[in-house]
């Protein structure tokens, strides 16, 4: 089965793992740690139609996260209001609610002026429909490559499930 991965060139001075973020617990970690793992990167909230998703990429990460797989959840606010919580309250929601085991981060910006720099970057290496740059919605998804390349961005309706077969064709490559 064959994928096609698209990213585009963009600034070759930072890469994925120049950038660092701050845990939904307050912990600073560069993305420098997920060095040879393939990553996917998630703006999250827990008041929106896809939060049912947390399901889906909790399996993804079961499923793949002992051959080298890593979900990245960012909580954001900024549609709708969807991620009202603190991060203690989100943190809550997302382990009692869905059992998520992998690393969430606290909430941040994914547009706008206070964009935090890893989307910023995300969003220059993997464009949207038409070439936008701005996330549309919650639960877009960013898969990035064991050297920390930005392949393919994901809108919000892509469920985890539909990912499986490529996170699992970058696990074997890696």
């Amino acid at each position: 089965m064959a994928f096609t991965f698209t990213a585009q060139a963009g600034d070759k001075m930072s890469t994925f793992y120049t950038y660092k973020a701050t845990d939904i617990k307050g912990v600073e970690h560069t993305m420098s740690e997920y060095k040879g793992k393939i990553v996917l990167v998630v703006n999250v909230a827990s008041k929106c139609g896809f939060t049912p998703q947390y399901e889906g990429l909790q399996k993804l990460y079961e499923k793949y996260e002992k051959k080298g797989l890593v979900i990245l959840g960012f909580p954001s606010n900024q549609f709708r209001e969807q991620e009202p919580g603190t991060n203690e309250e989100i943190q809550n929601f997302c382990k009692v609610n869905y059992g998520v085991t992998f690393p969430l981060f606290s909430k941040i910006d994914v547009n706008g002026d206070n964009t935090h720099p890893l989307y910023k970057y995300l969003k220059k290496e993997a464009t949207g429909f038409l070439g936008s740059k701005s996330i549309k919605w919650n639960f877009t998804k960013f898969l990035v490559d064991a050297k920390g390349n930005v392949l393919k961005r994901y809108g919000s309706s892509t469920k985890p499930a539909s990912i499986s077969d490529e996170v699992k064709v970058l696990l074997e490559m890696k």
